[in-house]
């Protein structure tokens, strides 16, 4: 086999391999318009507006205090 010959199957095996990869990209991108298609028709593309729970309320101004409390006393324990 000469030099030639196996440059030209290097640029076949190349351009074949090129040319899987970019149908394969091609497939995938029809597949997902399709998805989109179909989740759109169904109307499941829509995001549910979460609730939050009642434990999960802003704090009082008594538990800000404590919080800064705990605060200051972590850097006072931290420089002494």
């Amino acid at each position: 086999m000469t030099i030639t010959e196996m440059l030209g199957q290097a640029g076949l095996l190349t351009l074949l391999g090129m040319g899987v990869v970019f149908s394969f990209l091609i497939i995938l991108i029809i597949c997902m318009y399709a998805l989109h298609g179909v989740l759109h028709l169904l109307g499941k593309d829509k995001d549910k507006p979460v609730e939050a729970p009642a434990s999960a309320a802003a704090p009082a101004a008594a538990d800000e205090t404590e919080v800064v409390a705990a605060i200051a006393a972590a850097i006072k324990a931290k420089n002494s």
